[in-house]
């Protein structure tokens, strides 16, 4: 005979009433916390705030939080998002203020909004970047990329989880473009829209592809900042994915 389950004791969690969706930032240095950092600090934030979470049932009850897509350790980001849902009804602005105040300085709330239909991931299918560099002059990056935008195929290779994966960069750039940077210590930027596949191609992976086609290799890392995701737009910008429906942003297939 198979196994009796064991039914966990006590009463059901409260039902989960609302479902906010959260824009954060993360800055500063910040930038260098992981995913998994940012996950304690939010749920310390979220006590502190004494916001109303559901919890999930189970003999190990957690917050009920979904987070979608989080930039790379060492990297700063205007558009990181999380989805919690709550046991009561909050105002979210008032939860914004809240939350803001028991995060961290360097992660900063910047839009809360009641959750719409359908998954935040999916939503999620391109991301905006700017990279950078003190040390590369606006005409060799642009005659860098240039190169990158020309190419139809650069392979790159990354150490996963699994082993070393080979995978297509050029295949997720959707816009590169070389410009001048805001000031020093910066002397060029790179601005780069990259569209959302498996596996993720990350910034890293386009500064490697730089090395392929133009044996680009900065003595400084570049600084990275994502400074929007969401859905793709017809017109092949990204949109605001707690501001409009899937349907008025996505592209045509």
């Amino acid at each position: 005979m198979p196994p009796r389950q064991r039914v966990p004791e006590g009463p059901a969690p409260d039902p989960a009433v609302q479902k906010l969706r959260i824009q954060y930032a993360k800055r500063g240095r910040l930038r260098f916390s992981s995913t998994r950092d940012f996950q304690r600090a939010l749920e310390r934030a979220l006590r502190r705030a004494s916001v109303p979470m559901a919890f999930s049932a189970g003999f190990h009850p957690h917050p009920r939080i979904s987070y979608a897509n989080a930039a790379p350790t060492g990297t700063a980001s205007e558009a990181e998002y999380f989805e919690i849902q709550l046991r009561e009804h909050r105002d979210p602005a008032v939860l914004h203020r809240d939350l803001d105040e028991a995060l961290p300085d360097g992660l900063d709330v910047v839009v809360v909004r009641e959750a719409a239909t359908g998954a935040l991931a999916d939503l999620l299918e391109a991301s905006d970047w700017v990279l950078d560099f003190a040390d590369v002059d606006l005409a060799t990056l642009t005659a860098a990329t240039a190169r990158l935008l020309a190419s139809d195929r650069i392979e790159v290779t990354r150490m996963m989880k699994r082993g070393p994966r080979t995978f297509d960069v050029r295949e997720a750039v959707l816009h590169a473009q070389a410009g001048p940077a805001d000031g020093p210590p910066y002397a060029s930027r790179l601005g780069l829209r990259l569209r959302h596949l498996t596996p993720a191609v990350r910034p890293d992976d386009v500064l490697s592809a730089l090395v392929e086609v133009a044996d680009l290799r900065p003595a400084r890392p570049p600084l990275v900042t994502r400074s929007r995701q969401g859905p793709l737009r017809p017109d092949g910008t990204v949109a605001d994915p707690l501001a409009a429906t899937p349907d008025e942003v996505r592209a045509p297939d």
